[in-house]
């Protein structure tokens, strides 16, 4: 803008001053909004008025009062949302926070893992090396304070926030040990507590076996020193166990592949949108194993699990057993934000070696196996108590598990007959627990250890499994 000087000596604006200005400002204006649409592609959108009215208006008059980081998040929400993806999910904070620490190798603690009974917090283990179990804490303990705090009523995640912490700050708890009425308070200093994903066992015949409960961070670490491990006891063949195992993260699967599948063999090929780019996947095994491996799979086994049985099937010669895979082809990323959000979004789909899209249809097996119709029952709700004239889903699943543990329940499903009342009698007396006839936590959960000691000890499929490698 230019300033002139008149003959009596007020200052005006000049014409070609105020052309000039307004054409400055002009395509200033246009430039920023070129820049801004070009960077936030979302002001080209004609909807955005909307969502940005609406932003304007909760904010200004919405009657109870809200935050505005309240609003995007639920705005980003709601655009995830609106794509009717179960796999494509926004994590605002601290649950973005807490999503990424589930892949991480370790988080801090004092290393027990805890379950609700009667409305109590019992500890259920404790992991060997850490704080926990260097200060004598032991399975069946009542966890009772946390600092001075009751847990009495808490929930699972609270109890997590006060039990975690920074590494080496110390936290005191107090608990009540069944059989002795004392009361323990002790104090521990939290530390980095391993998260496990790999278990590994020599069956007889030297055939190996390892378990992979699900893909994190360290599980491609945790596989090789089991598999070293295994071999240097002899192991002639591997049992590769996936069953119920979820997925998770890419990287340490194909790691895996690398060390089973012949090199140069295909692991997988992963195709993004309109097949703009197309990612190959090559095994790059650098010591070539001759193993024979039987891979064990449920319905339960998804995505990175079924990555590394198709491999396995298909480019290393392996025998899938068990039942067809759940069916997840496709890849998801994620990625964080400043503010620890997460955004997690369908981005790809993946191909076995042989070309097939196992989405919706999964990995079936070589040889089908089911497990035994107790294995499917689902768990008892935790809080629950049941008694006689009770009825309906639960009461079901109840005599279910009595029957298959050997107690007869009637002729009456679903309802808390006098017959389910004697058959939980027998259990509890069995099992030293109080002989009531009745239903809650405590008993709920041997219950259910027994069922799970038994489908240990008979397990149709890992039978299976291991007949086929002790042939070969």
């Amino acid at each position: 803008m230019q300033w002139v000087k008149n003959r009596d000596g007020r200052r005006r604006y000049s014409t070609f001053g105020i052309l000039a200005a307004f054409i400055f400002l002009l395509v200033g204006f246009m430039i920023g909004r070129l820049s801004m649409t070009l960077q936030y592609p979302i002001l080209s959108e004609k909807a955005f008025g909307n969502l940005s009215k609406s932003y304007q208006e909760i904010k200004n008059d919405y009657l109870f009062g809200v935050k505005p980081g309240q609003l995007i998040n639920g705005a980003v929400k709601g655009m995830v949302a609106s794509l009717e993806d179960p796999y494509s999910v926004y994590l605002p904070g601290e649950q973005g926070e807490d999503y990424m620490k589930s892949y991480q190798p370790e988080f801090v603690g004092i290393g027990v893992e805890v379950r609700i009974e009667d409305g109590n917090y019992i500890i259920d283990s404790v992991i060997k090396g850490t704080p926990a179990e260097k200060n004598g804490l032991m399975a069946g303990d009542l966890l009772a304070k946390v600092d001075g705090t009751a847990v009495s009523g808490k929930s699972m995640a609270e109890l997590v926030g006060l039990l975690r912490g920074k590494e080496g700050t110390k936290v005191k708890v107090t608990l009540l040990r069944p059989g002795t009425g004392k009361q323990i308070v002790t104090e521990l200093t939290r530390a980095q507590i391993p998260v496990t994903t790999v278990s590994s066992e020599m069956k007889n015949d030297g055939i190996g076996k390892i378990t992979i409960s699900r893909f994190a961070q360290s599980t491609a670490d945790e596989f090789n020193k089991a598999f070293d491990s295994l071999q240097k006891k002899g192991m002639k063949s591997l049992l590769l166990d996936m069953r119920s195992n979820p997925g998770g993260l890419l990287v340490p699967t194909i790691e895996i592949a690398n060390r089973l599948v012949p090199k140069g063999k295909l692991v997988l090929e992963v195709d993004h949108k309109d097949k703009k780019k197309v990612q190959t996947y090559r095994s790059k095994q650098q010591k070539p194993i001759q193993l024979p491996i039987v891979v064990l799979v449920d319905g339960q086994t998804a995505s990175a699990a079924e990555v590394l049985t198709a491999a396995l099937k298909e480019s290393a010669g392996a025998t899938v057993v068990g039942t067809t895979t759940f069916g997840k082809g496709i890849v998801q990323t994620f990625g964080q934000f400043r503010d620890r959000s997460v955004l997690k979004l369908t981005e790809a789909q993946w191909k076995t070696p042989n070309g097939e899209w196992i989405h919706k249809r999964g990995v079936d097996p070589d040889e089908k196996v089911e497990p035994p119709s107790y294995a499917s029952l689902p768990a008892i709700p935790t809080g629950i108590h049941l008694k006689r004239n009770d009825y309906g889903d639960n009461v079901k699943t109840l005599q279910s598990m009595l029957v298959a543990l050997g107690y007869k329940t009637g002729d009456s499903p679903g309802i808390f007959n006098e017959s389910t009342v004697t058959a939980l009698q027998h259990f509890q007396q069995a099992e030293g627990l109080t002989v009531d006839g009745e239903l809650t936590d405590k008993t709920a959960y041997r219950l259910m250890e027994r069922l799970r000691s038994k489908l240990a000890e008979e397990d149709p499929q890992q039978a299976a499994g291991l007949k086929l490698l002790r042939n070969r």
